[in-house]
C-alpha cells in the first residue's frame, strides 16, 4: 500500500483503539498497532494484515524510538490514533489514592504528550499528517472521576495547542469525545458504577458503538477532513446535549413528545 496510507494507533489492541484498527484497515490503511500488551497488538494486527508492536505510552524515549523504526522499515507515519488510557472507579477527594490520581494523570495526559510529540516531530520532517487523540465526554462536565475528567480535559486543550504549532507543517491534530460506549471495560464494570439506566441520560436513548467512535476517528484521520484542525468531536449519543435534562424530568420519550 501507499505509504501516505500508514497509520499508527496507540492503544490499539483493544476497545476503541481496535475498532479504529479494524476499520482503518477496512478503508485502505496499513495500520501499525501499538499497545502495552505487545502480543494482544500482534493478534489484533494479524487479524487487519498490519503490523503489532508493543511499547509504553509513557516512556517517550521509547516511543521515539518506535516512531523510528516505524518510518525506516514501513515509511513515513500520515496519520496517528492516540486511544491509550488509564482509567479510574469513582473516589471523593478525600480518599483519593494519589499513586492511582498520579498514573491516570501519567498516562492520559503524559502519555498523549509523549506520542503527538514523537510521531509529530516527524511529520513535520515528512511533510505533514494528522493526529487524533482519544478524549472523552466528561472533558466537558463536571464527573466524580477527579483524576479522568481533568486528565481528558487536558487531551482536549493539548489537541488543540498541537494543531496550532504543526498546522502551518501540513498537520491537523484534532480529538473525538466519546460518550458512554459498549466496550468490555465499560460493560464489565460494577453495579453503581453508572446511573440505573445510562440510556435515559442520552438524547438518542442509547449508548455508543464502539465502530461509530472508529468512523469519526477515521474520518478525521483521513484527507476527507483536510479543512479541519483543533477541534474536538463528540461522539456521545447526545449525552452532553440531554445532560442538564434531568432537572426537567428527563428525555422525552417519544410517546410524551
Amino acid at each position: 500500500m501507499s505509504d501516505s496510507k500508514l497509520g499508527v494507533v496507540i492503544g490499539g489492541a483493544n476497545g476503541i483503539g481496535a475498532a479504529c484498527c479494524e476499520l482503518m484497515a477496512q478503508r485502505g490503511w496499513r495500520v501499525v498497532v501499538i499497545d502495552l500488551d505487545e502480543t494482544q497488538a500482534r493478534q489484533l494486527a494479524r487479524s487487519v494484515g498490519g503490523v503489532g508492536m508493543g511499547a509504553d505510552i509513557r516512556d517517550l524515549k521509547s516511543l521515539e524510538s518506535l516512531a523510528n523504526t516505524i518510518e525506516k522499515d514501513l515509511g513515513p507515519v500520515r496519520s496517528l490514533v492516540v486511544s491509550a488510557a488509564a482509567f479510574q472507579e469513582r473516589h471523593s477527594p478525600g480518599d483519593f489514592p494519589l499513586d492511582l490520581f498520579r498514573t491516570v494523570m501519567q498516562v492520559n495526559v503524559e502519555g498523549t504528550f509523549n506520542a503527538n510529540r514523537a510521531f509529530g516531530v516527524r511529520m513535520v520532517e515528512s511533510g505533514g499528517g494528522s493526529i487524533v487523540n482519544i478524549a472523552s465526554t466528561v472533558a466537558h462536565g463536571s464527573s466524580p472521576l477527579h483524576a479522568y475528567g481533568p486528565s481528558k480535559a487536558a487531551v482536549v486543550n493539548l489537541t488543540r495547542n498541537f494543531a496550532s504549532q504543526w498546522g502551518r507543517h501540513g498537520i491537523r491534530v484534532n480529538s473525538v469525545s466519546p460518550g458512554t460506549t459498549e466496550v468490555a471495560r465499560v460493560l464489565q464494570r460494577p453495579p453503581g458504577r453508572y446511573a440505573s439506566d445510562v440510556k435515559d441520560h442520552m438524547a438518542l436513548g442509547r449508548r455508543v458503538q464502539p465502530n461509530e467512535v472508529a468512523e469519526g476517528v477515521e474520518f478525521l484521520a483521513s484527507d476527507r477532513a483536510s479543512a479541519i484542525t483543533g477541534v474536538d468531536l463528540l461522539i456521545d449519543a447526545g449525552w452532553l446535549a440531554a445532560s442538564t435534562w434531568g432537572l426537567y424530568g428527563g428525555v422525552p420519550k417519544p410517546s410524551e413528545d
